[in-house]
C-alpha cells in the first residue's frame, strides 16, 4: 500500500521509475567521476572562471526576478481567463521551452538587433541590447519565464481564489488583496517558480550565445566559459562543470526542502 491509501504500483511501473532514474543519474555520476578534484580549488578561483561566475550570478539573479515579476501577472491572467484564446496564448507562453536555443537566440536577435521594429528607437537613445549584458539578461528571461508561468499558473488553478474573493466583498481593493492574500498564499509555488527560473537563467547557453556572444567579462557566462574550456581541456571544462552542477543542485534542493507545492512539507 501507499501512503495515500492505494494499491502498489505494478512492477513495470517500478521497473521504468528505475530506469527513468538512472537515466538521470548516471550521466551525473559520469561528471563526478570524471571531475579533476585534486585541481578543482585552483579551477575555481581562477580568474576568468571567478568572472564568468560572478556574471551568471548577477545576469541569472536579474533574470530571475524580471521572470518571477511578469510570469506571476500572467499566470494570474491566465488562471482567471477563459476561452478559446486563452488556450492559444497559454500555448504560445510555453513555446522557448521546446524552442533550440539556437532558434530562440535568433529570435531575440531579430526583435532587438538592427532588424528590429524597435532598433530606430535604439539608435535615437543611443542604446545596443545585442552583444550586451543586457542581452545575457533578456536571453535567460526568455528561457525562464516560461516555468514561472507554468508553475504558478498550475498553483493558482489547483488552490482557486476564493479568499482573494472574499477579502473583495469585504471591501479589500484589487492591489490590497494581492499583496495581502494572494502573494502570502502562494509563497511556496513563488519560491520554487523563482528557483527554477534562476537555475534554468544560470544555465542558459544557446540562446546567450547567439544573441550576445562570447566577450569576456560583458556576455561569457560560466556555461560559455565551460564551452571554451572544453575546446582546450576537456578536465577543466569538467571541473567547472561539477561546480555549476553542484551549485543549481544545492539551489534547487533549498527551495523544494518546504515542500513540492505549497512550500509547506505537503502537496495539495
Amino acid at each position: 500500500m501507499n501512503r495515500n491509501g492505494g494499491t502498489r504500483f505494478p512492477a513495470t511501473v517500478g521497473l521504468l521509475a528505475l530506469v527513468a532514474g538512472l537515466s538521470i543519474l548516471f550521466p551525473l555520476l559520469s561528471l563526478v567521476r570524471g571531475t579533476p578534484w585534486a585541481s578543482l580549488a585552483a579551477l575555481a578561483s581562477a580568474p576568468e572562471n571567478l568572472t564568468a561566475a560572478a556574471l551568471s550570478l548577477a545576469t541569472a539573479s536579474l533574470a530571475c526576478i524580471l521572470s518571477t515579476v511578469l510570469g506571476c501577472a500572467l499566470a494570474l491572467v491566465l488562471a482567471r481567463a477563459t476561452g478559446p484564446l486563452v488556450a492559444v496564448l497559454r500555448a504560445l507562453v510555453l513555446v522557448p521551452l521546446v524552442l533550440p536555443p539556437v532558434v530562440s537566440g535568433l529570435a531575440l536577435l531579430l526583435a532587438y538587433g538592427r532588424q528590429s521594429l524597435l532598433s530606430p528607437l535604439f539608435e535615437t537613445v543611443g542604446v545596443q541590447v545585442v552583444f550586451t549584458t543586457s542581452a545575457v539578461v533578456l536571453a535567460q528571461t526568455f528561457v525562464s519565464l516560461p516555468f514561472v508561468v507554468l508553475t504558478l499558473e498550475s498553483a493558482f488553478r489547483a488552490r482557486g481564489f476564493a479568499e482573494e474573493r472574499v477579502a473583495a466583498t469585504l471591501g479589500a481593493r484589487p492591489m490590497r488583496v494581492l499583496h495581502t492574500v494572494t502573494l502570502p498564499r502562494f509563497a511556496g509555488p513563488l519560491l520554487i517558480a523563482a528557483t527554477l527560473a534562476f537555475a534554468r537563467s544560470l544555465g542558459e547557453f544557446g540562446a546567450t550565445l547567439t544573441v550576445a556572444g562570447s566577450l569576456a567579462g560583458t556576455t561569457r557566462t560560466l556555461p560559455l566559459q565551460i564551452y571554451l574550456a572544453r575546446e582546450a581541456d576537456l578536465s577543466h571544462a569538467v571541473g567547472l562543470s561539477i561546480l555549476l552542477v553542484a551549485f543549481s543542485l544545492i539551489v534547487v534542493s533549498l527551495a523544494y526542502a518546504r515542500g513540492p507545492l505549497n512550500g509547506e512539507g505537503e502537496a495539495r
